[in-house]
C-alpha cells in the first residue's frame, strides 16, 4: 500500500511520548522491525535535553522589570509572578474548559530564587497594575520613573528589558556599564550604531547579557542542531521560513487602554531619540508601526525566525541580504511593512557533504512574511540528503536523489514520501490555544517546549539559564556574540527593504560595505 506525505505524519500524530522517534518505513514483520532499528542506529538522532543547570543559591537575586507591558507581564509569569487579573481570567478559562492549563502550569512552575524588588513603567496604569499585583508588606516593591533611577538604586542586580525596541540598546548599555545584569526583549538594538557600543558594553561588564530568544530552550532545535551536525540531511542550500498572521493582534493593532492620557503617560521619556510628535494613544500603545520606536517584521519577526536558525546552523551573519515588500493589507498609517520577502546569501556556508569534495558550498535563506493571511507555511530546510521540517514538531524526509541514502531508496527501504525520522516532543499533551497570534508562537517553539512528556515555558528556562549565570558563572545560551549577529542580519534586512538594494557585510572589518552618500542609521529610522 503506498501512502502520501499528508497519510504518513498523520499516522504519527498521535504516536506516545516514548515512541515519538519513529521510522515509518517499517512494517509488522521482523525482518522490517530490524531494518528499522538498524537504520535508526545508523542515523543515530536522539533527542537532545537542555543542558542542566546549576541551582540558584544564596540570597534572592534582585530583579527590576522595565516595561509592564504585553511582553513585560509575560516575563513576569515565567520569573514567577502573574497579576491577579490574569490568574482570575485563567481561572475562568479553566472552568469552562478543563483542557485549558495555564494557571495549572503557572501554579506548578519552579519557583526560582528571585525577589522582584522595583517595576519601571511610564504608563501609570501598568505600573500600578504590577504593585498592586506584587507588592506585599514583607517585599514592598519600588516604582521607578526612569531606568537610570532604578539602575543606580542598589536595589537590583538584575533587569529585564521590555519596552519598545527604540529604547533597549540605551537601556541596556546603561545597565552593562552599571554591571547589572541584563535580560533583553529582541531585537537586541534599533540601530547600527548602538549594536556595536552594546557589545563593548558588554564585553567590558561585568554583568550578563541574555537576548530574549527562548526558542534556544526548545527540544527540537537543539535535536536538530544535532541532525545537521551528523549529516542526516547532507549539505543544505536552502532554508525557507515563514512568518503567516491574519489577525489584528498579529498585525500590531493592540488595545488602547481608556485610561491612557498625557496625564497617566510621560510622552516625552516615551519618545526618547524618536522624533518628537505630539502626545498620539496609537504610536504608544502600537508602537511597533512605526520605524521611530520599532523595527517591523525585519526587527521584531525576522529575529526570530534568523536566531532559531541561526542556533541550529551557526550560521552567523550573512554576507549579503535583499529585501522587498510593502504595505498591501494594513493601510491604517503605519511606515512598516505587512509584507516582507528577504534573501540572505551565505556563499560559504557548508552543513557537510555526501558527494565528492568542493562539490558543493553555499546557501540561501529565505524569509516569506505577510500579516494578510494566515496558512501555514513550515520552515524547512532543503540538503542533498534529505529535508528537515522544524517547529515544534521535527520531521525529516529522505531525497529521491540522495547520495547518502541512495542504496536503500533503491532497494525500498526508504521512500521519499515516508518520514525517516520523526519527532513529536508534545504527542499526547493537549494544548489549548487562545489565539491565532499564539498559535504562531506555539507552531515556531517560542512558547513551550517539552521534557519527558511534560510542557515547559521555554521562557521560563531562558531566564532561569541567565539567573543561574549571573550567580554561578558560565555561558548563556544567547548572548552578545549571538546577540550581536541577531541584529546586524535584522538591520541588514530592514536596509535593503528601505534602500531597495543590497547589502553587503564585511567579515574582516566587521562592518556593514559603506554605500556613498548614506548614513545606515539615518536610512533605518527615516519614516518615508
Amino acid at each position: 500500500m503506498s501512502f502520501t506525505r499528508r497519510d504518513a505524519l498523520k499516522g504519527l500524530g498521535g504516536i506516545p511520548i516514548l515512541g515519538a522517534v519513529w521510522w515509518a518505513g517499517a512494517a509488522t514483520t521482523v525482518a522490517k522491525k530490524k531494518e528499522r532499528t538498524a537504520l535508526l542506529e545508523q542515523l543515530n538522532i536522539k533527542p537532545i535535553y537542555p543542558a542542566a543547570i546549576q541551582g540558584i543559591g544564596g540570597e534572592p537575586i534582585k530583579v527590576g522589570i522595565i516595561g509592564f507591558g504585553i511582553r513585560g507581564e509575560q516575563l513576569c509569569r515565567s520569573l514567577g509572578f502573574a497579576t491577579k487579573e490574569w490568574q482570575a481570567e485563567m481561572q475562568l478559562a479553566a472552568e469552562e474548559d478543563p483542557q485549558h492549563t495555564a494557571l495549572k502550569d503557572f501554579m506548578a512552575q519552579e519557583r526560582l530564587n528571585v525577589r522582584l524588588t522595583g517595576v519601571c513603567d511610564i504608563f501609570d496604569h501598568r505600573a500600578q497594575k504590577a504593585l498592586d499585583s506584587f507588592s506585599t508588606p514583607e517585599n514592598v516593591i519600588v516604582r521607578y520613573r526612569t531606568h537610570q533611577d532604578m539602575i543606580r538604586s542598589g536595589n537590583v542586580d538584575a533587569v529585564i528589558i521590555a519596552t519598545p525596541d527604540h529604547w533597549h540598546g540605551p537601556m541596556a548599555i546603561d545597565a552593562l556599564e552599571n554591571n547589572v545584569h541584563v535580560y533583553l526583549e529582541k531585537p537586541m538594538t534599533h540601530t547600527v550604531e548602538e549594536t556595536y557600543r552594546l557589545r563593548e558594553a558588554a564585553q567590558n561588564s561585568k554583568a550578563v547579557l541574555q537576548v530574549g530568544h527562548q526558542h534556544r530552550q526548545t527540544l527540537s532545535f537543539q535535536t536538530a542542531k544535532d541532525i545537521i551536525q551528523k549529516g542526516t540531511i547532507g549539505h543544505v542550500s536552502l532554508i525557507q521560513t515563514n512568518t503567516n498572521r491574519n489577525d489584528d493582534n498579529g498585525a500590531w493593532m493592540y488595545d488602547i487602554h481608556p485610561d491612557a492620557s498625557p496625564q497617566t503617560i510621560d510622552w516625552e521619556m516615551f519618545l526618547g531619540s524618536a522624533p518628537k510628535v505630539p502626545f498620539n494613544k496609537n504610536h504608544f500603545f502600537r508602537w511597533r508601526k512605526w520605524w521611530s520606536y520599532g523595527s517591523g517584521l525585519s526587527g521584531d519577526l525576522l529575529s526570530h525566525d534568523y536566531d532559531r536558525l541561526n542556533c541550529v546552523l551557526n550560521m552567523g551573519i550573512p554576507s549579503s541580504v535583499t529585501a522587498s515588500g510593502g504595505i498591501y493589507t494594513h493601510n491604517d498609517g503605519r511606515n512598516v511593512p505587512d509584507v516582507l520577502q528577504v534573501n540572505m546569501e551565505f556563499p560559504n556556508f557548508s552543513t557537510g557533504s555526501s558527494q565528492q569534495k568542493d562539490k558543493e558550498n553555499g546557501m540561501t535563506f529565505v524569509y516569506s512574511a505577510t500579516l494578510g493571511n494566515g496558512f501555514s507555511r513550515p520552515t524547512i530546510l532543503m540538503g542533498h540528503d534529505g529535508t528537515l521540517e522544524l517547529g515544534n514538531q521535527l520531521t525529516v524526509w529522505p531525497d529521491a536523489r540522495s547520495t547518502r541514502y541512495a542504496a536503500m531508496i533503491q532497494e525500498e527501504k526508504m521512500k521519499p514520501e515516508i518520514p525517516i525520522y520523526h519527532y513529536n516532543p508534545s504527542a499526547n499533551v493537549p494544548d489549548a490555544i487562545a489565539s491565532a497570534t499564539s498559535q504562531y508562537f506555539a507552531d515556531k517553539g517560542l512558547m513551550w517546549t517539552y521534557i519527558n512528556g511534560e510542557r515547559v515555558d521555554s521562557t521560563f528556562l531562558h531566564l532561569r539559564e541567565w539567573l543561574s549565570s549571573t550567580r554561578n558563572g558560565g555561558k548563556v545560551s544567547c548572548g552578545i556574540k549571538e546577540g550581536f549577529e541577531e541584529a546586524i542580519s535584522s538591520h541588514m534586512a530592514g536596509l535593503s527593504y528601505k534602500l531597495g538594494r543590497r547589502i553587503d557585510w564585511d567579515p574582516e572589518a566587521e562592518t556593514l560595505v559603506p554605500i556613498e552618500g548614506v548614513d545606515f542609521d539615518e536610512a533605518l529610522l527615516a519614516n518615508s
